[in-house]
């Protein structure tokens, strides 16, 4: 496949969760994770030890993250709201940014990201962070196959 993706979460506020999208981001194929603005002390949850093979990052803020976005890489919002994944056509270069687990992404980032998808469902579209970003990632992987995972 080409290309690469990361993703991450803007001011995560529980260390399971990071760890959760970490493990899923390396069964995923992504090049690494990062948080915007952590809120938490320590991450426990990478039971396959997912350290050792992708990278995460942390920024400070918004402004840090967005100096260090890779070359023609957009960032994608994943956010209630935005055009639904299944219509979505990922980009070659990625940056996921999904929102906390409390507040979302604020307005004030959203708008300076270069898409927003959501993630529809039948009752309402607010998912776990590391599940939402799991289901984002296995989307890219089906779609950049042409396959469901064997």
């Amino acid at each position: 496949m080409r290309g690469f993706f990361e993703i991450g979460i803007f001011h995560s506020k529980t260390p399971a969760n990071v760890g959760t999208l970490w493990r899923s981001a390396y069964q995923l194929g992504a090049a690494g994770i990062f948080t915007v603005g952590k809120r938490y002390q320590d991450q426990a949850s990478d039971t396959v030890k997912a350290h050792r093979h992708i990278p995460s990052r942390e920024f400070r803020d918004f402004e840090a993250m967005l100096a260090a976005l890779p070359y023609g890489c957009p960032i994608v919002a994943v956010e209630m709201g935005g055009r639904p994944l299944a219509r979505f056509t990922h980009p070659e270069r990625a940056c996921y940014l999904l929102g906390a687990e409390d507040h979302g992404i604020p307005a004030s980032v959203l708008a300076r990201c270069h898409h927003v998808v959501s993630l529809p469902s039948i009752r309402t579209e607010s998912f776990n962070v590391a599940v939402a970003g799991s289901l984002v990632m296995f989307d890219r992987m089906t779609k950049s196959t042409g396959r469901l995972a064997a």
